[in-house]
């Protein structure tokens, strides 16, 4: 089980990582005036969605769920209900980032480089409340 759960550590910190910097790259894309700035952006998003944060994304849920069939004790407890919560919309903030990252590639982006800057706030708050979930169990 230790193996499991350092594993799937490792994806969470692997996609967070992801879900913090790809919103910072909407921030510089939606500040960039020339195209070659833009192109360059488009294509390290693009890697950077594909190539890291959905398959860490995949890690995660999958080991997660293992993690939940070797103790399923946890279903039975507040804080890991409240986790799994915080895991779903997770997952709907990640695809909101590929909504963004579309109307980025297609030129059709109408958002502020401040909105992005605000966006790119969420996934902190997403991660102090589930380290606080996992840590303190408050209930």
């Amino acid at each position: 089980m230790l193996w499991v759960k350092a594993f799937h550590l490792i994806a969470v910190i692997t996609w967070f990582a992801g879900l913090f910097y790809l919103p910072r790259l909407f921030v510089y894309h939606a500040m960039a005036e020339d195209s070659a700035s833009r192109e360059r952006f488009k294509i390290m998003e693009r890697k950077l969605y594909r190539g890291i944060m959905t398959p860490s994304m995949l890690a995660t849920l999958g080991l997660g769920i293992w993690l939940l069939y070797l103790n399923p004790a946890w279903l039975k407890m507040g804080w890991m209900h409240a986790k799994l919560t915080l895991v779903v919309l997770l997952v709907g903030y990640h695809h909101v980032c590929l909504a963004y990252m579309k109307k980025f590639a297609a030129d059709a982006n109408t958002k502020s480089h401040v909105f992005y800057r605000w966006f790119n706030e969420v996934p902190v708050l997403f991660l102090i409340a589930i380290i606080i979930l996992v840590v303190v169990k408050p209930f």
